[in-house]
């Protein structure tokens, strides 16, 4: 795997078709069939300074801003979606300090600043995990919580043949590999970690998990068109997965 070439192929991705992706997977919303609303993650934000790594078109950190956060930082890979966000935030009256960067990168994000570090299914994208949770520390004063959701690595691993869901893929089997999302051209490269591996690396990065969360949402799965062939999955297995960790 190339550094370089991820960073390139993703942020293309991202700078040319990504809102349209992205737009089902911002707060309230952790991914499919997992919500703050019901869980609650990050309680009071009230003052809270906050730095969302992947802010994607800014609406996670508008939620935050609706709910009087104190101040709001965002990176993101994508140029232009950092252009998106401003505009969103502005047309809404919030202020935020935003940077373009890769996560895994130095860019100037202040050192033990932020009470508050969260990622809503863009940690995933990282070429280097335990790096990049080491980097997240860093911007954590002591006891600040860290917040992130993604797919859950056993949703990867499975399709549906014939009315019944087989493996295609090792769970084990974290090689990059090239991905076109349903319905929208373009390429990405991402990797399918195991959750050991995200807890192992939050481990060594210095965090203790407080919560984890994989079971869907009963009441989101009761709002969904039963043809949907998500909400099948969704009642056969975890399709995302949220972990809140803390500092020590």
């Amino acid at each position: 795997m190339n550094k370089n070439s991820v960073y390139e192929t993703n942020s293309f991705y991202w700078d040319t078709r990504g809102n349209d992706f992205l737009r089902a997977i911002v707060l309230p919303h952790y991914g499919a069939f997992i919500s703050e609303e019901k869980h609650q993650l990050f309680g009071d934000v009230s003052g809270l300074k906050m730095l969302e790594v992947g802010c994607g078109d800014g609406q996670s950190l508008r939620y935050h801003g609706d709910h009087n956060a104190g101040e709001l930082w965002g990176m993101d890979i994508s140029q232009k979606q950092i252009e998106k966000t401003q505009q969103h935030l502005r047309t809404h009256g919030i202020s935020a300090t935003l940077t373009c960067s890769p996560m895994e990168e130095e860019c100037g994000i202040p050192i033990n600043y932020f009470d508050a570090v969260y990622s809503i299914y863009a940690i995933g994208w990282t070429t280097e995990l335990p790096g990049t949770f080491s980097r997240i520390a860093s911007y954590l004063k002591k006891d600040g919580i860290f917040i992130f959701s993604w797919s859950h690595p056993i949703h990867r691993c499975v399709v549906e043949e014939n009315d019944r869901f087989v493996f295609n893929k090792a769970y084990s089997d974290e090689s990059w590999y090239a991905v076109s999302p349903d319905f929208v051209q373009g390429e990405l490269t991402l990797a399918d970690r195991q959750i050991s591996t995200y807890i192992n690396a939050l481990a060594k990065a210095g965090f203790v998990i407080e919560q984890m969360i994989e079971e869907s949402d009963e009441d989101i799965i009761q709002l969904h068109d039963s043809s949907d062939s998500l909400l099948k999955r969704a009642k056969m297995l975890p399709i995302t997965f949220v972990i809140k960790a803390r500092k020590r």
